[in-house]
């Protein structure tokens, strides 16, 4: 079996040492292997890594519940252990989905996520823009990437890509989010390649999964999410301030096992024109919005309120 590591060239792709390659083929020879099976026998084996990760292992269970008793107070207790438990199966679903990203068709995963009216982004085309887009841990974001397959082949198409402390595994997603065509950006990186980008004369669309904490050193603009006092990341508005890029938010729905579909949401084709925070406020309550339809598609394993505001600004 012939593996091919890296989309990108060697400057780019994560380094690591001959024995750490190693352990990533294996991984990848494991991985690949279960690729394999058909939906229906990899959804067998995501009900059973969610029941032991609920009630086993109980992966997360306390974080769980306090992020899900804080973001919805009049939930009964009945109510909130339901979403829990539908987060777990519909985490566990992303993992099997996920896998299944090495060996799926590319006719097959535009059948499983459907991007439905990317029509709306054509007269920008047409125009010459280039676009930030913004989306959540929601759904199966790990299958968002796929939006390349949809697009020109003459954009850059990037994701943000936050190397991970184990090189076997970082090489893994690596590859696994190259699959579908879109670019791993380092963030880093993200500037620096928009504008190589834009004095090459190629348009862009720079995805960013902006609904996870920011570091304590970034935490610059607050609001109210979920209920809670929340920092967010307002690098997206800050890049296509930069760039003049158009955004849109990327709503994704689970229509059934293994099946989304996702709508583009434009929510600004002039951020040179929108007041400061602006763009970040549209993009975290058309993100609530999203959450509140269905709960349980939301990454609550995260630790998204572990940095309070009154002890960042006390710092």
């Amino acid at each position: 079996m012939k593996m091919k590591l890296y989309k990108n060239d060697k400057k780019s792709a994560p380094k690591s040492s001959l024995g750490d390659l190693g352990v990533y083929h294996f991984l990848y020879g494991i991985t690949f292997l279960h690729a394999l099976l058909p939906f229906c026998v990899l959804y067998i084996l995501s009900d059973i890594l969610s029941f032991l990760m609920y009630h086993i292992i109980r992966y997360r269970r306390r974080l769980v519940r306090k992020n899900l008793i804080l973001s919805f107070p009049e939930k009964s207790k009945k109510e909130i252990i339901r979403i829990e438990k539908d987060f777990y199966r519909n985490f566990c679903d992303c993992i099997v989905e996920t896998i299944k990203v090495l060996h799926i068709s590319k006719e097959e995963i535009r059948k499983r996520m459907n991007f439905t009216n990317i029509e709306i982004l054509r007269p920008y085309f047409e125009k010459g823009d280039s676009f930030v887009m913004t989306l959540g841990h929601y759904g199966n974001w790990e299958w968002v990437s796929s939006l390349a397959l949809w697009l020109p082949k003459d954009m850059l198409i990037g994701q943000i890509y936050r190397e991970l402390k184990n090189k076997p595994f970082d090489k893994l997603m690596y590859n696994l989010r190259a699959r579908f065509d879109a670019d791993n950006i380092e963030k880093k990186e993200v500037l620096r390649t928009i504008i190589k980008s834009i004095r090459a004369g190629k348009k862009f669309i720079i995805g960013f999964i902006a609904d996870q904490k920011p570091s304590p050193n970034n935490m610059h603009y607050w609001t109210t999410f979920l209920n809670q006092e929340t920092s967010v990341l307002t690098g997206p508005e800050r890049i296509a301030n930069q760039s003049n890029a158009v955004v849109f938010y990327m709503d994704v729905k689970k229509i059934k096992r293994g099946y989304y579909e996702a709508e583009i949401i434009i929510i600004s084709d002039n951020p040179k024109a929108e007041k400061e925070n602006e763009i970040t406020e549209k993009y975290i309550r058309l993100m609530e919005n999203t959450i509140m339809r269905n709960p349980a598609l939301w990454l609550w394993s995260h630790n998204r309120w572990k940095h309070k505001r009154s002890t960042i600004e006390n710092q």
